[in-house]
């Protein structure tokens, strides 16, 4: 049955240019309203970040659009299939990931993954074979015989998402992916994410780490207080708070005022030092760099760095949502 559905979803992929189509999506827990008409259109074949601030009402969205709850207002589409009435169908076409997984601490790592592969649908040496790949991709193959009661936090979070890609589906959530995880598997899972785009499937995934959507994400949609508040790529949204800055560092301190003068004529924008042997600028112009570098070395002005610097997500994240971080009642994240 999994597998007529795999592909019956593969021939709706190839008929529908959208991966998620959702309209109008409401949630609400009684004065909460925690998802407020959120409206998203997702493609195939990309990595799509919902990024926002705990309680922003990312987890709710995730789990309307993988049939957990039933959206109050609004529709969501899967491939093509509405994800109230056709649910079976739907389930049948997605993975997902979430913060932790229905694992036995009793049973080794090998076991778990062998039984979620059962589950699934595979045969014995199937799950078997699919098993040791995922261990061996997270890194886990020297753990795979030891039981679950022995793996440190960052083990059971590797151990979590090879459980959910046992099976390859066309579309894969992924909830908060890289949670408790050190810097070198964070970026190890960044690979495993890219992986599976460059073989077929499509990836939604919601974070907190800035970093993360801004390296994996084709499109990122902020998400505060329930609300979609901005949507583009990563190079779009950041050019919604300003355009990249022009910083020179000066050789001599006491430079500052002359180079503060010149930049602001060549580049006939406002410069400003915000500290002494430091000029920044924004760059309107970027032609008349070379005309700025030139005059001030006509000047003797001499600079020991120069560098553009392009406005970060960070900065994206806090002007659309403010640094308010409380939760919302009746949502985890």
């Amino acid at each position: 049955m999994i597998q007529a559905g795999l592909e019956e979803g593969e021939a709706s992929r190839g008929e529908q240019a959208l991966a998620i189509e959702a309209h109008g999506l409401v949630k609400v827990f009684g004065d909460n309203r925690a998802v407020d008409r959120v409206d998203l259109s997702i493609p195939t074949g990309c990595i799509y970040a919902l990024l926002g601030p705990n309680g922003a009402g990312k987890t709710t969205i995730i789990n309307m659009l993988t049939t957990l709850l039933k959206p109050d207002e609004g529709s969501a589409r899967i491939f093509g299939h509405d994800v109230a009435r056709e649910t079976q169908v739907v389930r049948q076409l997605i993975s997902v990931t979430g913060q932790s997984a229905a694992v036995d601490e009793r049973l080794s790592a090998t076991e778990n993954l062998v039984i979620f592969g059962l589950l699934l649908g595979l045969s014995r040496g199937e799950a078997s074979r699919r098993a040791t790949e995922l261990l061996n991709e997270f890194g886990l193959e020297e753990a795979a015989k030891r039981t679950l009661d022995k793996f440190s936090g960052g083990m059971r979070r590797r151990l979590d998402l090879a459980s959910g890609l046992i099976i390859q589906a066309p579309l894969i959530f992924l909830d908060e992916p890289t949670t408790g995880l050190d810097p070198r598997t964070r970026m190890q899972m960044w690979e495993s994410i890219r992986r599976l785009v460059s073989s077929g499937s499509t990836i939604l995934l919601t974070t907190q780490y800035l970093e993360e959507a801004d390296q994996l994400a084709d499109r990122i949609a902020v998400i505060d207080h329930g609300h979609l508040v901005a949507e583009g790529t990563p190079r779009e949204l950041k050019a919604t708070i300003g355009k990249a800055t022009l910083h020179l560092d000066l050789a001599e301190k006491r430079s500052t005022d002359e180079a503060v003068r010149i930049t602001q004529t060549v580049l006939n924008t406002k410069a400003s030092s915000p500290e002494p042997g430091l000029v920044t600028a924004p760059m309107a112009d970027p032609d008349r760099v070379t005309d700025l570098l030139v005059a001030l070395r006509q000047a003797n002005v001499h600079l020991a760095e120069v560098s553009v610097r392009e406005p970060t997500l960070d900065e994206v994240f806090l002007a659309l949502t403010g640094d308010d971080k409380a939760a919302e009642e009746g949502e985890k994240s």
